[in-house]
């Protein structure tokens, strides 16, 4: 049964799911949707064409939906689109897209977003994805499916960080980050693979070995960004872990790359 507190506001056009509770002072806009068994604890502002899917809980002070800060946007008809079993704790925000991007936000399902974390305009965030207190990713960026960003870390707008990979806490990550790696610092490094992160979601020991042996393989060589690519799929042509982990570097064009200690090292010396 749907259970709306006296001091909440709903305006005309909401459209609620089956068990939604509405806390205290919150506000629904009209163009929102709400899943079955939503949860809004007090103090929440929902705004714009968002919605929500079933079972998210929303903490107190978050705002979802929000008007982008674009300098560009003019009040377009765009939009915020949120999975299922999320978790969203405490000031957090989450503004919409822009007409001349892609117009939506996009956060996939079973994600945990902590307090006062910021997702931007025009993001796609994949699922399983956790945001640490106070991580904060700029408009356009892409989060894939079980990264998790450490607190205070701050991703540029424009980047894309791989699957499974784990961004530390204070990274200011500036370069495009690859699936599967651990990544910190001031500017990112990767400081290899994201092992306990991988053996935690089933991945096999031949699988953790085959990716390592990418990994290394593919930025300890020299050559066009291409050739090196190349090599690595001959090399492991029935890996689909490793296909996926070429597939993002590939996509990423020429476009920079957070790189190995050494292998930053030794591009900076050159």
């Amino acid at each position: 049964m749907t259970s709306i507190h006296a001091s909440a506001i709903v305006e005309d056009g909401a459209n609620l799911g089956e068990g939604v509770v509405i806390g205290p002072r919150c506000v629904v806009g009209p163009e929102v949707t709400l899943g079955d068994g939503v949860s809004l604890h007090a103090n929440v502002v929902i705004e714009g064409r968002t919605t929500i899917g079933a079972r998210t809980e929303i903490w107190p002070f978050a705002l979802i939906g929000g008007a982008p800060q674009d300098l560009s946007y003019a009040g377009e008809d765009t939009t915020v689109d949120i999975g299922e079993d999320c978790r969203i704790r405490e000031y957090v925000t989450i503004h919409r897209g822009t007409a001349r991007a892609r117009g939506a936000t996009s956060i996939g399902h079973s994600c945990f977003v902590m307090l006062s974390s910021h997702i931007a305009h025009d993001c796609v965030v994949g699922n399983h994805v956790i945001f640490t207190n106070n991580a904060t990713i700029g408009g356009h960026c892409e989060i894939q499916d079980h990264v998790i960003l450490g607190g205070f870390a701050a991703v540029q707008q424009r980047i894309r960080i791989g699957e499974h990979a784990f961004v530390g806490a204070m990274t200011a990550a500036m370069s495009h980050v690859v699936p599967f790696a651990m990544a910190a610092g001031n500017r990112v490094t990767l400081g290899g693979l994201n092992v306990i992160g991988l053996q935690r979601r089933g991945f096999t020991r031949d699988a953790i070995h085959a990716i390592r042996g990418a990994y290394r393989m593919f930025f300890n060589s020299t050559g066009p960004r291409a050739e090196r690519i190349a090599a690595v799929r001959e090399a492991y042509p029935d890996q689909a872990d490793v296909g996926r982990f070429l597939d993002f570097v590939a996509a990423c064009g020429e476009a920079p790359l957070a790189l190995p200690r050494r292998a930053r090292a030794t591009e900076t010396a050159e």
